[in-house]
């Protein structure tokens, strides 16, 4: 499964992704076989981080 490129599309593919099918960003990148330090480098650069309590980006 690819990821969507534009970053407003990446943030509401993770979000769902996050909400209905993994119980952390770890869990998620490591089924998807992606780097979280790009994810998290990427939503950060439109003003997101993500919240490990809320399990979401925000």
């Amino acid at each position: 499964m690819s990821m969507p490129e534009d970053p407003i599309m990446l943030y509401s593919f993770l979000n769902m992704k996050l909400r209905d099918e993994y119980p952390s960003l770890d869990a998620l990148c490591e089924d998807l076989d992606v780097s979280k330090d790009e994810i998290l480098k990427k939503m950060k650069s439109i003003g997101f981080e993500y919240d490990s309590e809320r399990n979401r980006f925000w």
